[in-house]
């Protein structure tokens, strides 16, 4: 696994340390437990891949994402965990196996070589709370490590040379799934680790789903499928927008190697822990159902808000991630952070993630054609978050809010003229508003309908004391199939309003031609911004108007540090200091409002020194999404290099921090001695 910032997780430290250790205790003589010591025969090569389990991606939970190995992890909260499952209807959902993942067990074997529960967390044995959690009509999944020691700091007995006997220790507890990590592996090869407790596994004789979690060092998905029933394929999910988009940017190409029983696993869901908003949680639980990836909750029960359970609980969208014929969903398109996912289902459907990367709302379109549907005179399409269902021509378009997602499906459908037209509501012109000056902005409601929208009209609305006028028709009579109605508006915001986001909505009524009554409506964000000072400055006394980052806040003239605000140092390239600028660790997006008005930004960049000789960005500098400026790849061994852009004109100035194409580890990544001219 690649070296990630120094953090208190368990896969960027802890996992960390195990691989290191591993070739110095090899070379240093120490005896390893090898695979040839299991005592029981193998069976023969390729039982797990034909097991019968998995057949839709595994749904359930993991205690690990909201609790580590703090002391709330115990056999109460693991009850608690079943119980809401029946309570809450997750149950009826999908949802099936409740997962304890590190630091269940004594540090120590018995005398007999054989695992122990905790006794503080688990006073009744792990074959109790296998019974509980069988009495809800659930099942029970467990953790340990392909090495000699699992991933906590504590260095729990992992299963290295134990296969046989952990695995028939498992089965007569009445497990029924394995989570089997990397650490401590002792330099072992990972086929031969992995394929001993498949071996074990299938010869206890208990039906037992196997999750392969070596974090995709050895491109599990070209072999696994003969292993195990889904294999990790990368490093550890934060909760963090930048993790998130980070490990779904590298499951995405992987569809080839997934289907019934063997699937690909980006990592566990982060959804409800509070690090993302909902629209970036819908986002999440939307891309993982649509790559048919494990839909493991990560998040404290217990304490979920009621959004997060309606996230977690939307059939429609599980029932993506579940379709039997068991295909991960494709990209068709990517283009300036604007994606189209589409997802073939069993019954000939097309499920379709129109999915907006960057910080502003965007349009993204797409057609049933592209998506590889027959022909048709029209489609059903159903959005399965708004829940409705709507006819189309074959048009699939959507101003997609900042990091959202909207989610279709799609189908060829005789049916379609039962259902009103669909409609696609956009906004043209930048929402930049100075506070008391007016901007223009122009609203614009389509017809994507085979049939027509009658007695169509349109409204913006925002903020209390903000006016909003139209400067141009809000209705129309009727729209036919590609028809629009156009309005331009006059936003002001009242003078002194605080710079920020705030929000506006459009929103579109008509009827179809049955006389059935629509609404449609689509958020937006505003920002508030003040034009920048007239000859420029440092753009770290600047206001952002957005900001995203690999890891914790953008800091302002400090380095990143580590994941919490203000933990930075002085900024330091090369061991020159720097006394402004800003901190980020890759993937990083900073914009500043320039209002037009300014002429050059300019930067001495690289890597901070506080990653020692590790860590490779690069940096980009976009003008209104014009690449103006780019570095190489720079590495912690190269002096500060001079970044200079011509932004003459440009509203948006974009700073960009990429992870140099080899992951984001330790890139660190400083904008130093960061000026704007104006």
């Amino acid at each position: 696994m690649r070296h990630l910032p120094s953090r208190t997780t368990r896969t960027s430290r802890h996992r960390v340390v195990g691989a290191l250790t591993a070739g110095l205790l090899c070379a240093a003589g120490i005896t390893v437990p090898a695979a040839a010591q299991s005592p029981a025969p193998a069976p023969a090569a390729g039982t797990r891949a034909d097991n019968g389990l998995a057949l839709t991606p595994p749904m359930g939970f993991n205690n690990w994402n909201s609790t580590h190995c703090r002391a709330e992890f115990n056999e109460e909260m693991v009850k608690s965990i079943a119980d809401i499952f029946v309570e809450k209807g997750l149950r009826e959902a999908g949802y099936e196996f409740v997962n304890l993942d590190d630091c269940w067990a004594k540090p120590q074997r018995n005398a007999d070589g054989k695992l122990e529960a905790d006794p503080v967390r688990f006073p009744h044995g792990i074959g109790a709370v296998a019974d509980y959690v069988h009495s809800k009509g659930l099942k029970l999944g467990i953790y340990t490590s392909a090495g000699t020691k699992t991933c906590d700091s504590v260095g729990l007995p992992g299963a290295l040379g134990h296969e046989y006997s952990d695995a028939r220790q498992f089965a007569d507890w009445g497990v029924d799934y394995l989570k089997y990590d990397n650490c401590n592996n002792q330099g072992v090869d990972a086929k031969e680790r992995y394929t001993t407790m498949r071996d074990a596994l299938a010869a206890t004789g208990r039906p037992i789903v196997y999750s392969i979690c070596e974090w995709g060092q050895n491109k599990p998905w070209e072999w696994a499928a003969g292993l195990g029933n889904l294999w990790r394929t990368t490093g550890d999910i934060n909760d963090s927008w930048s993790s998130m988009l980070s490990i779904m940017k590298q499951n995405l190409p992987l569809a080839a190697a997934a289907g019934p029983g063997h699937w690909n696993d980006p990592d566990m869901l982060e959804v409800g822990n509070g690090g993302m908003t909902d629209t970036e949680y819908r986002t999440h639980f939307s891309m993982w159902s649509v790559m048919a990836a494990p839909l493991l909750i990560g998040a404290d029960l217990r304490t979920a808000t009621p959004e997060t359970y309606r996230i977690l609980s939307n059939r429609e969208v599980i029932a993506v991630d579940q379709d039997p014929l068991g295909k991960q969903g494709v990209v068709l398109s990517s283009e300036g952070g604007r994606w189209v996912v589409a997802k073939e289902m069993q019954d000939g459907s097309r499920v379709v993630a129109l999915f907006n990367e960057t910080g502003s709302a965007q349009r993204i379109s797409t057609t049933a054609a592209a998506t590889g549907l027959p022909a048709a005179d029209a489609y059903t399409v159903r959005d399965l978050w708004a829940q409705t269902t709507r006819n189309t021509a074959g048009g699939l378009s959507a101003t997609v809010p900042a990091h959202g997602t909207v989610l279709l499906r799609v189908a060829a459908d005789r049916h379609w003229a039962a259902y009103p037209p669909a409609v696609e509501l956009a906004l043209g012109g930048s929402p930049l508003v100075e506070a008391g000056r007016t901007a223009g902005l122009t609203t614009t409601v389509t017809d994507l309908g085979r049939t027509p929208a009658v007695k169509v009209s349109a409204a913006l609305t925002g903020p209390s004391g903000w006016r909003i006028a139209a400067g141009s028709a809000t209705a129309a009579p009727v729209l036919p199939t590609g028809g629009a109605l156009t309005t331009r508006w006059r936003v002001t915001a009242p003078p002194g309003t605080a710079t920020g986001t705030y929000d506006l909505t459009l929103t579109a009524r008509y009827r179809s031609p049955a006389g059935q009554q629509v609404r449609s409506s689509v958020p937006f964000q505003a920002h508030v911004v003040v034009a920048p000072p007239a000859g420029g400055g440092y753009l770290s006394d600047l206001p952002q108007l957005t900001a995203s980052n690999g890891y914790g806040p953008v800091e302002k003239d400090t380095s990143n540090g580590e994941s919490a605000a203000g933990d930075g140092h002085p900024l330091t390239i090369g061991s020159e200091v720097y006394a402004k600028g800003l901190g980020v660790h890759a993937a990083s997006a900073v914009e500043y409002y320039a209002g037009g008005a300014c002429g050059t930004v300019t930067a001495r960049v690289g890597v901070d020194d506080e990653k020692g000789a590790k860590g490779s960005v690069a940096f980009e500098i976009w003008a209104d999404g014009t690449k103006a400026a780019s570095t190489g790849v720079l590495t912690n061994a190269m002096a500060a290099q001079s970044v200079s852009a011509d932004v003459s004109g440009a509203q948006v100035v974009r700073l960009v921090v990429t992870d140099g194409g080899d992951g984001v580890d330790s890139d660190h990544g400083d904008w130093a001695d960061l000026r704007i001219t104006c």
